[in-house]
């Protein structure tokens, strides 16, 4: 797909959505976000062209106007997961994902000229956890709530095929990215010498630098060929005590300080099995299907971030 295009982002304040208006817009796309408060996206994600209001649960509007002679749309909206999980909260999850991506390829289907792809966000929850198997895209859907809502989001994602649009699922592990996500709740952590890792610290940690998670998003994109799921994970596979100690190591502090699973299940409930099991992801499509990573070691990549 050539620059100049038009496309649509959903989750554009969020943490990817932002870095993705910025490279696109560099690149000469003409980008349309939608977002729940305009005046507030505008200031949190600068960058796009226009601004329309928008969440999960709108099923008509203007921004149906926006999805008619798009390019491409870039769905990666959502509640977040890193909270505890009430009955309330694990609805909302739900919503954001599935009603909206329902409602966003109902408008592609009532479209005069259809989007012809569709870039949706999932997740490595998708797998489910272990401590001992090794995950690529050929592997099938896991056991629990994150993998129901990652299944369930997907397959609602690929009923856009049938309208004739490419589908990519990205199946995204843990973002690092210098100002938000993990590292800005962990790295004060460490400076005060008090970090260390989550629960055992035996568990797998399926990270990417926010540069290869926006590369492969990009990449994606612009590549006909490439659709269906893609691991959006660093090809090198750690745990989360060597994670801690590669970040002790690029600040200068100990790692050895570890946050007992107890205290992780008080603070997050259920949705603690985020981090205290993990598991060992492999991004097999990207790599043969051409991506090239930009940090592929979490030592260099954990520098370079601290350093942004």
């Amino acid at each position: 797909m050539p620059n100049g295009q038009r496309i649509v982002i959903t989750g554009a304040t969020g943490l990817i959505g932002r870095v993705l208006i910025e490279q696109l817009s560099r690149r000469g796309d003409h980008v349309t976000a939608l977002v729940r408060d305009v005046e507030r996206g505008r200031a949190q994600a600068p960058g796009a062209a226009d601004y329309i209001a928008w969440s999960s649960s709108m099923a008509d509007g203007p921004w149906v106007d926006a999805i008619d002679g798009a390019d491409a749309v870039i769905n990666m909206a959502g509640t977040s997961v890193a909270t505890r999980w009430t009955p309330e909260q694990k609805q909302r999850i739900r919503a954001s994902r599935i009603d909206g991506t329902r409602n966003i390829i109902a408008a592609m289907k009532a479209a005069a000229r259809r989007p012809r792809t569709l870039i949706n966000a999932s997740a490595v929850g998708y797998y489910g956890t272990s401590l001992s198997a090794t995950f690529t895209e050929r592997s099938g859907p896991g056991d629990g709530f994150l993998a129901d809502i990652c299944a369930a989001w997907e397959a609602e994602a690929l009923t856009a095929e049938a309208l004739g649009v490419r589908v990519v699922l990205l199946r995204t592990g843990v973002v690092l990215e210098p100002h938000g996500g993990v590292l800005a709740q962990v790295v004060p952590t460490f400076k005060m010498f008090a970090g260390g890792p989550l629960g055992s610290g035996k568990q797998w940690f399926p990270w990417i630098h926010i540069d290869d998670e926006v590369g492969i998003t990009l990449w994606a994109l612009d590549n006909e060929q490439v659709s269906g799921a893609i691991n959006a994970v660093a090809p090198e596979k750690i745990t989360y005590k060597q994670f801690s100690t590669a970040l002790g190591d690029t600040l200068g502090r100990p790692s050895f300080f570890p946050v007992p699973k107890f205290i992780l299940d008080m603070v997050l409930g259920e949705a603690s099995m985020i981090v205290v099991e993990g598991q060992r992801v492999v991004p097999e499509r990207a790599i043969a299907l051409g991506y090239n990573f930009r940090h592929r070691e979490i030592g260099e990549a954990l520098r370079d971030l601290i350093a942004a």
